[in-house]
């Protein structure tokens, strides 16, 4: 009987657990079955969508790059495609390290390579694929594909290359492209751009290439394509054609360009030369220059250190960042000023004895050899200093400084590149918010004298004296410089020109600039420059300026003979001609070179014959202006449509070199008159 009722209570336990078992088996369908419904019915669409999605890929299609050319059509960047090696860090089994090595038995791969390869990978991320070899041979792109299985997260791809035909020609208005880091890409993707630069790797770092970085950026395209498991490409599905940049058309006349780089030749300086009624820059020179082609696939670490760390500072844009006293080239404008302000007259007289003591200190006048008594004309074209520094002194620091600010000095002028300095325009203000101690912030009388002859705290760029003197020979009316005049829409091939800006008429009479004018004209006739401008058949105006690069002591005497190169004087030159109509207008600097005749001048002459004339220098005559040895133009010129130009770099370009350019690389040249 216990038996029994054991194994009925058995059974029923037994029952219970097939119904909670059962129950929860019924549970379990319902919910795959409410599931199954869900995903068929509310999350149809959404997972279709992604199933295609695993099926196809969208790849951006990267534009080709705009052109560069100067005024006449000559191109100044520009592009080829090549193949090259690139290696995907987090894709490789066997480590980077290995991966190359192991690539270097098939392919040539220099410790060069290597070096760049590690640069560009400390400033990229691990799943971004960085280029060991470019420009490959169609040889080494076929030995590696027939081993490409032996390297995971390694491929070829074939991609444009920027190209700088004419090397360091004019490399620091040009500039230069290189691969986007990780601060610049942060802001693309942050920015309203950030689409529009998928897959794009390479963008405008300097000069021209960054300042229009995105009329030469083009538009990315989209191509749809479908994929194999293992992800590659089977088959174009849909396809939206990427648009090429626009052609940014320069002011810059390049073969001028080049003219006056090779009349530097070894030396350092700046030389801006515009055309005083529009403000478009004809010359824009910094020398020493540098090749842009070194940095387009990542400057290697010995080339980039001989750059960054020569004591010529080839990197520095000198025309834009480079600020200097503007020495003796400053006495026009501080005559306009005695006139404007009505400090002095024309006729006023001053007796110059050779020096001027102020304060117990004597300042001394070293370029005026004749001395006695000096109206404003003579003041200039003799270049007096002692004329200057009286004139410093009745005007004072503060009156000065608001003549002058309105003609761009120690102002940004607007330049339509990145980069440009202010430099140094003194006043009280200015010296009390420079300075920290007390003692320093007080302006001395003593300070303003050397202000009248552009020493002392005077510091502007060749750019901005460049446009103060447009200014004043173009009857006050004031244009703000520019080096792009023009773009070429890639799809119509329609120039379209880049509307100037307003120029801004100051409040300057013409009878005063006329004084001004007059007398610059008498320093090519008769004063500091006739030797260098003499059988010139135009006239034109200028002034020399010789300015201080180091400060001497109280009692020491400037000799060039004892000092370090880097300490001696630098040679300066304004000009513009013709002078009844002037057409052009420069400012140059030879450093550490002396009297501005001697040096500067020079060149502003042979800028002249080229431009006015389309008169091309002698080698002769060349390689004795390079050395500061000559005055007027010695053997005979040639016609500049004729004097040899350099064709376009030939180097190297491995595998499929085709030009993606739109625009003839050498155009008939025609000189400007």
């Amino acid at each position: 009987m216990t038996e029994l009722r054991n194994v009925e209570a058995d059974l029923s336990r037994f029952r219970q657990r097939v119904l909670v078992v059962s129950g929860l088996v019924l549970v379990c369908f319902a919910l795959l079955l409410l599931r199954l419904l869900y995903l068929q019915i509310w999350r149809h669409d959404d997972l279709r969508a992604q199933a295609e999605s695993n099926r196809t890929s969208i790849v951006p299609i990267v534009p080709n790059r705009g052109l560069i050319t100067d005024r006449n059509g000559i191109v100044l960047a520009s592009n080829y495609s090549a193949y090259t090696l690139e290696i995907t860090p987090a894709k490789t089994e066997a480590g980077v390290e290995r991966t190359i090595e192991d690539l270097s038995e098939i392919l040539d791969i220099s410790p060069r390579d290597k070096r760049r390869f590690k640069k560009l990978m400390e400033e990229t991320k691990s799943f971004e694929s960085v280029p060991i070899r470019t420009r490959l041979t169609d040889t080494e792109v076929a030995r590696f594909a027939a081993q490409r299985f032996r390297f995971p997260g390694v491929e070829i791809k074939a991609r444009l290359f920027r190209s700088y035909p004419h090397g360091e020609l004019a490399s620091h208005v040009i500039g230069y492209i290189g691969r986007i880091n990780r601060a610049e890409k942060e802001k693309i993707e942050e920015s309203d751009e950030s689409g529009n630069y998928r897959g794009t790797e390479y963008i405008g770092k300097l000069g021209v290439e960054q300042s229009y970085e995105n009329e030469l950026h083009g538009i990315t395209g989209v191509e749809q394509v479908e994929t194999s498991a293992g992800g590659r490409a089977v088959r174009k599905l849909a396809s939206t054609p990427s648009t090429p940049g626009n052609t940014v058309i320069l002011s810059i006349d390049i073969k001028l360009q080049k003219l006056v780089e090779d009349i530097y030749g070894q030396r350092r300086g700046a030389m801006v030369a515009m055309d005083p009624k529009t403000g478009e820059v004809l010359a824009f020179v910094s020398k020493p220059t540098f090749d842009s082609n070194l940095f387009v696939e990542g400057i290697d670490q010995e080339n980039w250190q001989a750059l960054n760390e020569s004591a010529d500072k080839p990197l520095l844009n000198r025309a834009l960042r480079g600020t200097y006293p503007p020495g003796s080239t400053y006495k026009p404008f501080m005559a306009l000023a005695a006139l404007t302000t009505g400090t002095r007259s024309p006729t006023t007289l001053v007796n110059d004895p050779g020096f001027f003591m102020f304060g117990g200190h004597r300042f001394g006048s070293p370029e005026n050899e004749k001395g006695g008594i000096m109206d404003m004309r003579r003041a200039i074209v003799e270049s007096s200093n002692v004329y200057f520094y009286t004139l410093a002194n009745e005007m004072g620091v503060d009156t000065i400084h608001d003549f002058m600010a309105p003609l761009g000095f120690g102002q940004l002028t607007g330049i339509d590149i990145l980069g440009e300095v202010r430099g140094v325009l003194p006043s009280q203000e200015w010296k009390r918010n420079y300075y920290k101690r007390p003692e320093q912030k007080k302006w001395y009388a003593g300070e303003t004298i050397s202000l009248g002859i552009g020493q002392g705290y005077n510091n502007f760029t060749m750019l901005q004296i460049a446009q103060a003197l447009s200014t004043v020979i173009n009857g006050g009316v004031q244009h703000k410089p520019r080096l792009v005049v023009g773009i070429q829409d890639s799809s119509t091939h329609a120039r379209v020109p880049i509307p100037a800006a307003e120029p801004v008429k100051l409040d300057l009479k013409p009878e005063h600039l006329e004084v001004i004018r007059n007398a610059m004209v008498g320093v090519t006739q008769g004063g500091t420059s006739t030797r260098v401008f003499a059988g010139a058949p135009y006239l034109s105006g200028g002034k020399t300026g010789t300015a201080q690069a180091v400060s001497l002591g109280k009692n020491q005497k400037y000799n060039a003979a004892t000092m370090e190169e880097h300490q001696r004087d630098h040679s300066l030159y304004i000009a513009f001609a013709p002078a009844e109509n002037p057409q052009i207008a420069l400012a140059t600097i030879v450093e550490n070179a002396g009297f501005g005749s001697a040096s500067a001048a020079p060149i502003a002459r042979r800028v002249f014959d080229y431009w006015l004339l389309g008169l091309y220098p002698s080698e002769e005559d060349l390689a004795a202006v390079s050395k500061g040895q000559a005055g007027a133009p010695i053997g005979k010129q040639r016609l500049a449509s004729e004097a040899a130009w350099p064709a376009a770099n030939t180097a190297t370009r491995a595998s499929t070199p085709t030009d993606t350019s739109t625009a003839q690389g050498t155009a008939a040249y025609v000189p400007r008159r």
